[in-house]
């Protein structure tokens, strides 16, 4: 904790900078990534049923923690039923520090897969800045109209980044933003 400062920065150190520091091998480094893990998955497990994601707010509250954590571009599903509780949330796909390649067919699968009726993306901006690039946009419209096709309605784009004086809210919703049909 002296080098990295809180837990946050341990949890996204890499094994291998882990096993850098003095007195830390590979089992102690791999020990302590599998602690944090399991924190996380805590976390989730905690809720008595599957929580209702109605709105950006609960859609960042349910991936934040483990947003917060990612050192690149991390794109997640969270698959609903049609009463907007949580099926699962998965992770699809890992980009670069400023980029991510997401593709339809990789989110609607797992949608396919687990029979949801409706679906979200989110996703992090490692610069902390939640507003959402033109590929965003793009990626975010192609998704729309896949799901209009499969008949699996995606609910919103979520983009999490930090809270600033000027933005009061970590998140940034392309749905309140306007960039979803009607």
């Amino acid at each position: 904790m002296e080098r990295y400062g809180n837990l946050t920065a341990l949890a996204r150190a890499d094994e291998h900078e882990l096993t850098e520091l003095p007195g830390v091998g590979a089992a102690t480094a791999a020990a302590v990534k599998s602690a944090l893990s399991l924190a996380a998955q805590l976390s989730v497990e905690v809720l008595p049923e599957a929580p209702l994601l109605d709105n950006p707010q609960s859609i960042a509250d349910l991936l934040r923690e483990e947003m917060r954590v990612q050192s690149v571009e991390t794109l997640y599903v969270v698959l609903l039923n049609v009463r907007r509780r949580l099926i699962k949330a998965i992770k699809i796909s890992q980009g670069t520090l400023d980029a991510l390649l997401v593709h339809p067919r990789e989110v609607f699968r797992a949608a396919i897969i687990y029979n949801a009726a409706a679906l979200a993306v989110a996703h992090n901006h490692n610069s902390g800045n939640s507003s959402p690039s033109e590929a965003d946009i793009r990626v975010t419209r192609d998704l729309i109209r896949a799901g209009q096709l499969l008949r699996i309605e995606v609910v919103d784009h979520v983009i999490l980044g930090s809270r600033t004086l000027e933005n009061p809210k970590d998140y940034a919703s392309l749905r309140e933003l306007g960039y979803f049909y009607s």
